[in-house]
C-alpha cells in the first residue's frame, strides 16, 4: 500500500512538472516579535560660548541653550516594530520612544508628564503608537499611524543621535513637533507618497489641559522618491489653531491669562486664528560618500500682534466698552500676524566607517521676533503653550525683527566598542558654530548686554545601547 501512494505521489509530482505547474514551496512564517527592537542611547555636551554672556543663555537654541556648562541631553529608550512597507498584504508595527534629559523640556505632550520632574532634567513620551500597512488603493499600499509621534517638519529630528551636528538649526526650533492623532501615508507609486492626517495641535494630548484649544490641526503633504531612492523630496504643512485658550472646563481662566474675555496671549479667537509651519526638504545622495540636504522654512502665526510688547494686551482692551477710558483709536485694532522664513543648506562627506565631515549654512529671518525665545527656567516652554504666565522667557523687541545667519563645521567620529555586551560603540561630535545677526539687532548676549554676533565650539558624546 505504502508503494502505491508513493508512486501516485511521483507520478503527480512529475505531470505537474511537466505541465509547468510545479507545487509551490510553503511560506516560512516569520514571528511577528522577531523584528521588534529595543535600543536607545544616552548622550550629554557641552556649548561653549566665547560672548561669555552674563545670563549664561545661548539665544536662539533650545536644547544647547545653557552656555559654558555641560548638561544631561537625552536618555532614549526605544522599542519599535517597524513596518515592513514592500509588504504584500496586512502588516503591523509598533513604536514607544522615551525620553530622560534636559532636551525633554521641548518634547512635552501637554497633559501628560511636563510637570512631573521640577528640575531642568525632565521625563518626556516622543512617540507611542501603532501603525498598520494596508495592501489597499495602489500597488504600495497605505501606511496608517495610531496614536502620539513625531511631526514630518524639517531636516533634523528630535533624537538627537539622528541629527549631524549637536546644535540644531534655528528653524528647527518651530519643527519637529510632537503630534497626538492619525496619519495616514498613501504609496501611490514608487516615485510618489501622500500625507494626510488630523491632530490636536502642537506638543498637545486629548482634553484639557492636554489640548490647549477645542481646535485640531491638520497635517499633510507629499513626497517624491526619485533617482532609485539617492533624491528625496517632502513637502509637508502642520497648519491648524495653536494659541492658547487659557480657560478650563468652567471657563474660568487663569491669573493673568484673560483680560474682558479675551485671552491675553492672543489678540483673536483661538480657535481661528491658525498658526502655519510649513517645510520643503530635499535630500540628495549625489555619491556613495557625499550627500547634501536643504530645509525650507515658512512660518506664519496669525493670531498676534508683535507690534509692541504689549501689543495683544492692547487688543484686549479694544474689546472692552471705551477701552476702560483708554483712547484706543492709536492702538492696533486686529492681529498683525508674524511670519519666519529661511533656508538651512546641508553637506556631510564621509571618509571611512568612523569618521563623517559636516557643513551647515543657515539664513532664518524671524520678521516680528515671534518665533525665537530663550526658556531658562524649568517649565517656561510649556507654560507658554499651556497659555499660563512664564515671565523669565527671553524674547527680542516685537515687531523690529531679526535676520539670523549662522554657520556650523563639525566632525562625526564614531568608534565600536567590543567589551561591553550591551554598548554597541562611542560618538563624539565637536563642532564651531558662528551665528550673526545680519541686520541692526542684537540678539545675542555678552558680558555686559547685548551682542549682535556669538561663537560657539560645542560637543557631545552618544553612546548607543542595544537590548534586542
Amino acid at each position: 500500500m505504502k508503494r502505491i501512494v508513493a508512486m501516485a505521489a511521483f507520478l503527480l509530482s512529475a505531470s505537474q512538472a511537466v505541465c509547468g505547474d510545479a507545487p509551490k514551496k510553503s511560506p516560512v512564517s516569520k514571528n511577528w516579535l522577531d523584528s521588534l527592537a529595543i535600543d536607545g542611547y544616552f548622550s550629554g555636551g557641552v556649548a561653549i560660548n566665547f560672548a561669555l554672556p552674563y545670563n549664561k543663555i545661548n539665544f536662539g537654541h533650545l536644547d544647547t541653550d545653557r552656555a559654558n556648562w555641560p548638561q544631561f541631553n537625552q536618555a532614549i529608550l526605544n522599542v519599535e516594530r517597524p513596518l515592513d512597507k514592500k509588504a504584500a498584504d496586512l502588516d503591523f508595527g509598533l513604536a514607544f520612544i522615551g525620553m530622560l534629559g534636559t532636551d525633554a523640556r521641548y518634547t512635552q505632550f501637554l497633559g501628560q508628564t511636563e510637570y512631573l520632574i521640577h528640575d531642568r532634567t525632565q521625563l518626556s513620551i516622543v512617540e507611542a503608537n501603532l501603525q498598520v500597512h494596508l495592501p489597499i488603493l495602489t500597488k504600495g499600499g497605505v501606511d496608517i499611524t495610531v496614536g502620539q509621534f513625531t511631526s514630518y517638519n524639517g531636516f533634523e529630528m528630535l533624537t538627537s543621535k539622528d541629527n549631524i551636528f549637536y546644535t540644531r538649526s534655528l528653524s528647527s526650533n518651530a519643527g519637529p513637533f510632537v503630534d497626538t492623532g492619525v496619519m495616514s501615508i498613501v504609496h501611490a507609486a514608487d516615485w510618489l507618497d501622500l500625507y494626510a492626517g488630523i491632530v490636536t495641535g502642537v506638543d498637545t494630548s486629548i482634553g484639557w489641559p492636554g489640548d490647549n484649544n477645542n481646535s485640531p490641526s491638520i497635517h499633510a503633504g507629499f513626497g517624491l522618491n526619485l533617482l532609485d531612492g539617492d533624491l528625496s523630496i517632502l513637502a509637508i504643512t502642520h497648519s491648524g489653531p495653536e494659541n492658547p485658550n487659557v480657560k478650563d472646563p468652567l471657563l474660568v481662566g487663569w491669573p493673568d491669562g484673560v483680560i474682558g474675555g479675551v485671552p491675553a496671549a492672543c489678540a483673536c479667537n483661538p480657535n481661528n486664528a491658525w498658526t502655519l509651519y510649513n517645510n520643503l526638504t530635499t535630500t540628495w545622495n549625489a555619491t556613495e560618500k557625499l550627500s547634501f540636504a536643504s530645509d525650507i522654512t515658512y512660518f506664519r502665526a496669525t493670531g498676534n500682534n508683535p507690534v509692541s510688547i504689549f501689543g495683544s494686551i492692547f487688543d484686549a482692551f479694544n474689546a472692552l466698552p471705551n477701552g476702560f477710558g483708554f483712547n484706543t483709536s492709536l492702538l492696533p485694532q486686529h492681529p498683525r500676524g508674524a511670519n519666519a522664513y529661511g533656508i538651512a543648506q546641508y553637506a556631510t562627506y564621509k571618509i571611512d566607517d568612523s569618521i563623517k565631515l559636516g557643513a551647515r549654512v543657515e539664513f532664518w529671518r524671524d520678521a516680528k521676533n515671534f518665533f525665537a525665545a530663550a526658556y531658562p527656567g524649568y517649565f517656561d516652554s510649556v507654560n507658554s503653550e499651556h497659555g499660563f504666565p512664564a515671565p523669565s522667557v527671553i524674547v527680542q523687541p516685537p515687531g523690529q525683527g531679526t535676520s539670523y545667519l549662522a554657520i556650523t563645521a563639525g566632525v562625526t567620529f564614531s568608534q565600536k566598542l567590543t567589551a561591553f555586551p550591551l554598548f554597541s560603540g562611542l560618538i563624539l561630535r565637536p563642532e564651531f558654530r558662528w551665528e550673526s545677526a545680519v541686520n541692526d539687532a542684537a540678539p545675542f548676549f555678552g558680558p555686559n548686554g547685548p551682542k549682535r554676533t556669538q561663537g560657539l565650539f560645542s560637543m557631545d558624546v552618544i553612546a548607543p545601547f542595544t537590548i534586542r
